[in-house]
């Protein structure tokens, strides 16, 4: 079962099927007859407004008696339709609607969605039966969604109509987007188209408004992660459009999930889908194997107990035993690509390990041995500058010993002058001496004689 939430700050507005039915629209082209179908009481009004679509966990393909409601939504129309011509889409199976409700976001211009009230289960699910994967024109590619919805809440706070509630996980409103899911997760069981590369449905449909769309289109830019800017393995929030790496990189994708709580992310280069709440693909696998198209189911039948007396949904066994052995065949091989891709993945991932791991151990080594050089230059300039204090010491020592010694080198002179001075006084007062004696003799002498 879907939960809606609006955020819108506008007001319901009432549209008058007068004044839709004297201008120019899309139907009027085609001649088609005026309205006669639509009840006096009939309530139609438009609405301004942005759509928050929230699916519960225990969910399946398709709806079951506990799942629906009087209350469907048309996931999107092409604006191309107008209001009148989508009643007259709706045919004869309008009769018994109570209240229509258009709602537009001026972000998306080519797409409106619309809410259906219906005053009887069984008039809801004949309507469901019958327009739920039928194409809007034949002519064009825009395919009809129907949703039950439990309940729809308009408020004018962003932060309130983003909250997902207990138990719900929210979706996109992009029918690509949500086409590109499997039943069991988007409640959509019948596709046309497996949109792939440049598909004109996908460049037509929705190029304008769906980011992941636009990204999916330009295949040939170079898409990096909004956070780290990293181009590999780059992952895109299939809600709101947020590009970012995966958990082998800076695991940025994975923090915008726990951030947001949008848990589908698309992988840009495979165009899987990864739910982070499952931890598993959730990305449609019913492709035929013949030209890699999906492969159109049946949505009349909604009866889980084998009661099929109520809807048309009888086929041939012969082709329905061909379809799911088809179907069966595709999912192995795409299930065998997928593991293939994963085993690359995982390679590639651990390759990048182990070159990582060498090249930190390289590095390690790189500035261990910077770090001994580093080291031992310091060890040699720390002996350098104490060598160098040495010298400087012993230079102060030899200069002083320099001067030290011309000092004493003075003293030794003036001691040699000075005792050679007192030599030569001594000498001369030896020869006085010596000549007195000389004398005193010869006086003696005289005098004896």
């Amino acid at each position: 079962m879907f939960i809606l939430r609006v955020h819108s700050v506008d007001s319901e507005r009432p549209i008058s099927i007068e004044e839709e039915e004297s201008g120019f629209t899309y139907a009027s082209k085609r001649a088609q007859p005026p309205l006669k179908l639509i009840q006096p009481s009939l309530k139609l009004t438009d609405r301004k407004g942005l759509i928050h679509l929230y699916r519960n966990s225990s969910h399946s393909s398709l709806p079951n008696p506990s799942s629906r409601s009087t209350t469907l939504f048309i996931v999107a129309v092409p604006n191309y339709l107008s209001s009148l011509d989508f009643i007259r889409f709706c045919d004869s199976r309008i009769s018994q609607v109570s209240d229509i409700l258009f709602i537009r976001n001026d972000g998306m211009e080519d797409r409106y969605s619309v809410l259906i009230t219906f005053s009887d289960q069984s008039e809801a699910d004949g309507f469901y039966n019958n327009l739920n994967g039928k194409k809007f024109a034949p002519s064009e590619a825009e395919v009809c969604h129907i949703l039950y919805v439990m309940s729809v809440e308009h408020t004018e706070f962003d932060e309130v109509a983003a909250e997902a509630p207990t138990g719900f996980t929210e979706l996109p409103t992009c029918p690509i987007c949500l086409e590109r899911l499997d039943p069991d997760t988007s409640g959509i069981v019948s596709t046309l188209c497996d949109h792939s590369f440049q598909c004109s449905c996908t460049s037509k449909w929705t190029y304008l408004s769906c980011q992941v769309c636009r990204l999916c289109q330009q295949q040939d830019e170079i898409l990096n992660c909004s956070i780290c800017g990293k181009t590999e393995n780059a992952w895109a929030c299939l809600v709101c459009g947020f590009v970012g790496c995966g958990r082998y990189k800076e695991g940025h994708s994975i923090r915008h999930w726990k951030e947001t709580h949008h848990c589908y992310s698309l992988d840009l280069r495979t165009q899987q889908i990864w739910d982070y709440v499952g931890d598993s693909y959730v990305h449609r696998l019913n492709h035929s194997k013949i030209d890699g198209k999906s492969v159109e189911m049946s949505t009349s039948c909604l009866s889980h107990q084998g009661d099929c007396g109520l809807c048309e949904c009888s086929e041939d066994t012969g082709i329905s035993g061909a379809i799911f052995n088809s179907k069966v065949d595709s999912i192995v091989i795409e299930y065998n690509d997928l593991l293939a891709s994963q085993l690359k993945g995982q390679r590639q991932y651990y390759e990048s390990l182990i070159v990582e791991a060498r090249s930190k151990q390289e590095s390690s080594i790189a500035e261990a041995v910077e770090q001994i050089v580093v080291n031992t230059m310091q060890e040699l300039q720390n002996k350098i500058e104490k060598c160098e204090e040495e010298k400087s010491g012993i230079t102060e020592v030899n200069t002083k010993l320099i001067k030290e010694q011309d000092t004493w080198r003075k003293k030794v002179k003036e001691i040699e002058e000075r005792e050679a001075a007192l030599l030569g006084s001594k000498d001369e007062m030896i020869t006085d001496l010596q000549e007195q004696v000389s004398f005193l003799y010869l006086l003696r002498f005289a005098i004896n004689s």
